[in-house]
């Protein structure tokens, strides 16, 4: 027996869009379309919203398993006439198998479902077996999601600031705060092994408010011990972004750390800016109307509309440490960041210099700012203060 997991793909959009009444509608006219797969080895039924099972006896071959799927598919290609409108849907189906999957009806449907998540995470208008990987991996993100959890409860994270350098003065103007975990059994955990967990799960949301509080109050407790003000940097993901009053949420942040505006800057990336550019437009513009700085990272990896670039309120682009290598394309890049940078009014740093070579051509071609293991690594709180007085 194998036992197919399907829900319509883009039905929130949908929803969103024209409404759940249309959206209800599509739902009804699918099962009316699955009605067509009653017979004698089958038994189907729409579990929740627009989720339907079908069970499916007697297959006993990889290739009648998918081509029965694949049956399904085709079943969903021609459009569905509401209210006058065509409108097109697909369907994701995941896949699992009686016995070898699960002997209980629980584990079975744990499976298909488990399956059909994994199948839309890359894929839509497709169809996934259960393997046992997949269990492993959603094993894997709980217990992460857990400890994330855990993690901001028992305050395991810490911020590392990395100095950014004017050329001019050679003097430390501004620092990258970057997370770190210091999970109590694994010792320090990157956050390229679960910045993208906590994105899919949402945690981010409460990692990200940390991140800003705890750098706005060290820069201001850096001012209040008598040093030189300097701009901390903090990265944003799409995900905070777009959370709604966020602007609310970054000025009820700095009145309560009493940071001026103009010490804070948020970086977004490329990709993130040209992504529901007006939206992002109006949120841009508010933070700059506050006094908040803005800057664009990894500046040269996305597919930026320059005009979309003329028109936001950016203050920097910094230059992705891609482009620091030897080959002559990439320094014709650099040099082109840097003039747009300074036609636009905009300053430009680059990171990840990490060589005298690099140093000197960056200077030669007259960018503003640099950051990079050339200069220093990320370091903590008291060693960037050390830094300061130096610098002072």
């Amino acid at each position: 027996m194998a036992i197919y997991s399907f829900d319509l793909d883009y039905i929130k959009e949908l929803n969103d869009t024209l409404g759940y009444s249309v959206g209800d509608k599509l739902i009804k006219a699918s099962g009316e379309r699955l009605k067509g797969f009653i017979e004698a080895n089958t038994f189907i039924a729409r579990l929740s919203g627009d989720m339907f099972l079908v069970l499916h006896y007697g297959i006993d071959t990889k290739a009648s398993i998918n081509k029965f799927a694949e049956r399904l598919i085709h079943c969903f290609q021609d459009p569905v006439k509401i209210n006058d409108c065509e409108i097109y849907t697909s369907i994701s189906i995941g896949i699992s198998l009686f016995p070898q999957n699960g002997l209980t009806a629980d584990d079975l449907i744990k499976h298909a479902n488990s399956a059909l998540l994994s199948i839309k995470d890359t894929y839509r208008n497709c169809y996934k077996l259960f393997e046992t990987s997949i269990s492993e991996k959603f094993k894997s993100l709980l217990t992460m999601e857990n400890q994330l959890r855990k993690a901001i409860i028992g305050g395991q994270f810490e911020l590392y600031y990395q100095p950014q350098v004017d050329f001019t003065s050679s003097r430390i103007i501004g620092v990258e705060a970057l997370l770190r975990w210091r999970h109590p059994e694994k010792g320090y955990i990157s956050p390229r092994d679960f910045i993208s967990i906590a994105e899919k799960t949402g945690i981010i949301i409460d990692i990200g408010e940390w991140v800003l509080h705890e750098a706005c109050r060290q820069n201001k407790k850096w001012q209040d011990e008598g040093l030189t003000p300097i701009v901390v940097s903090v990265n944003l993901s799409a995900v905070q972004l777009h959370q709604k009053g966020f602007v609310g949420k970054i000025k009820k942040i700095l009145n309560e750390t009493n940071l001026d505006a103009k010490y804070l800057e948020l970086e977004i990336t490329e990709s993130m800016a040209m992504k529901n550019e007006q939206s992002i437009l109006d949120i841009l513009q508010e933070l700059r109307s506050e006094g908040i700085l803005v800057a664009i990272d990894d500046f040269g990896t996305g597919y930026s509309s320059l005009k979309s670039l003329s028109l936001f309120p950016i203050t920097k682009l910094k230059i992705d440490k891609m482009f620091m290598n030897k080959q002559d394309e990439n320094r014709l890049i650099v040099k082109s960041i840097i003039q747009l940078s300074h036609s636009l009014n905009m300053k430009v740093i680059a990171e990840g210099v990490e060589t005298k070579e690099q140093f000197t051509f960056l200077q030669q071609e007259k960018c503003d700012e640099m950051q990079g293991y050339f200069f220093s690594r990320p370091v903590p709180a008291y060693q960037l203060k050390e830094m300061l007085l130096n610098d002072n």
